[in-house]
């Protein structure tokens, strides 16, 4: 027997008062029937009009934008972007926000998901409530800085770039990105079409002069020739087999950070600010304090990156081992890092690889998780090895306190925490906890004397 589903509500309009900002790029507001909606183009302290996106009677909550501001923020500005606004694309959160605003809003974020998902006070966590901008990135108010070196276009029917709507398949059809980087602005793929083409990525190395696209045809779709305003390498994603294949140039960028050059294969995961990995580096180390002879982790290595920074650190009487889920992010790790025979890197999952290595103990450990974060079961294993201290980087403060939360359940605290503005005009945020053993079951071990030659 089929029910009848409940009475849709988009399109319906609500006067409301926006309340407080929320994790998602959103702010809440309340109904007069006390249904909650989260509102997006608006800011804390407005009152507007808001018009329903999705959902429906009875839901628990129901999605909005701001159609008309009727009380503003003194925090609004005038979009910078053309193509922001209701409806319209969904690449940016907060381009009506000042730039300071937009790092208030994430400040907010970040505590209230450290409160609500890990019994944390900022000061309980080591941090002093700010999110730190980029080097570079202070900008005047009603500007947006142009920081993205990796941008994913949408291809509508009609062959021309775009990006896509918020939560939607539509593609916003742009003539420019204001937050890509110029190393991508420069190739120009939003002034030509693509016939045939489902996605079109473009990549701007930091630090070279790489520069590849990465196509996804249609299914049954041809490659065009491709012809761009810079020199360029091509890939393409495979129809049956999904994996990314060499058209033509380089199969891989190299990147620039930490004092080393990396190679990044197959459109591999790299930080996508051009700043972040050297800034995410020295933050990780700075907490650290790594010691010549310890025996670090770095999980979810990606190509190596944290890697490469411990061995400097630990010395020939250290070791550090990298494990990595991506087999192309693998093969590019252990060609970055072949010049240290400390350093060993495995491929597989972190919670399956990391028992079969019989490790029991650990003097330092990063780990930089997919958004969903770590999980209890890996927290509980890594807090049994005995690390002195554990870096935690993060892109999602609520996987992060979740994480928080399973670390004290087994005996770790953090005690430094820094939050950075590394995507700006969007609500992520990411963050480096330092975590350390609420109660030291061992002395903390000497450094040991680098080996020196007969």
């Amino acid at each position: 027997m089929q029910t009848e589903s409940a009475p849709s509500l988009v399109g319906q309009e609500y006067e409301v008062e926006v309340g407080q900002v929320a994790h998602g790029g959103h702010c809440v507001a309340r109904t007069d029937a006390g249904q909650v909606l989260f509102v997006r183009h608006a800011l804390p302290g407005e009152r507007v009009v808001a018009r329903v996106t999705e959902g429906e009677e009875g839901a628990r909550f129901i999605r909005a934008d701001a159609v008309k501001v009727l009380t503003a923020s003194k925090d609004r500005v005038e979009p910078p972007c053309p193509f922001s606004g209701p409806g319209r694309c969904g690449g940016c959160d907060w381009q009506h926000a000042a730039p300071g605003a937009q790092r208030r809003l994430k400040a907010t974020v970040v505590a209230e998901q450290l409160e609500r998902l890990a019994g944390l006070t900022p000061e309980q966590a080591g941090w002093d409530g700010t999110v730190m901008p980029a080097p570079g990135d202070k900008v005047a108010k009603g500007e947006v800085p142009a920081w993205r070196t990796r941008v994913q276009y949408a291809v509508d029917a009609e062959g021309r770039a775009g990006l896509r709507k918020h939560r939607s398949h539509e593609v916003e059809v742009v003539d420019h990105c204001l937050i890509a980087a110029p190393g991508v602005s420069d190739l120009g793929v939003e002034d030509r079409t693509w016939p045939q083409i489902a996605t079109v990525e473009a990549i701007a190395a930091t630090g070279s002069n790489d520069r590849q696209v990465i196509l996804t045809p249609r299914p049954g779709g041809r490659l065009p020739i491709v012809e761009l305003d810079q020199p360029v390498s091509v890939q393409r994603i495979g129809e049956r087999d999904h994996a990314v294949h060499r058209v033509h140039g380089r199969p891989f960028v190299r990147e620039r950070a930490a004092g080393r050059t990396w190679r990044v294969g197959d459109g591999g995961f790299w930080q996508v600010h051009p700043k972040a990995a050297d800034l995410l580096v020295e933050a990780v180390m700075q907490g650290l304090m790594p010691r010549k002879g310890d025996m670090a982790l770095d999980l979810y290595c990606g190509v190596g990156l944290f890697a490469g920074a411990l061995a400097e650190r630990v010395g020939d009487q250290g070791a550090v081992l990298g494990i990595e889920s991506g087999k192309r992010a693998v093969e590019d790790a252990r060609h970055n890092l072949q010049d240290f025979d400390r350093v060993r890197i495995e491929h597989g999952k972190v919670e399956q690889v990391l028992p079969k290595t019989r490790i029991d103990e650990a003097d330092l450990i990063v780990l930089d998780p997919p958004r969903a974060g770590a999980g209890k079961q890996t927290v509980r294993r890594l807090a049994a090895l005995g690390a002195r201290r554990i870096a935690y980087v993060a892109c999602d403060p609520a996987a992060l306190a979740r994480d928080l939360s399973y670390f004290a359940e087994a005996g770790y605290r953090p005690t430094t925490l820094r939050a950075f503005d590394l995507f700006p005009v969007t609500h992520h945020v990411e963050c480096v906890a330092i975590l350390v053993p609420e109660k030291p079951e061992k002395p903390e071990k000497p450094e040991k004397p680098e080996k020196k030659d007969a």
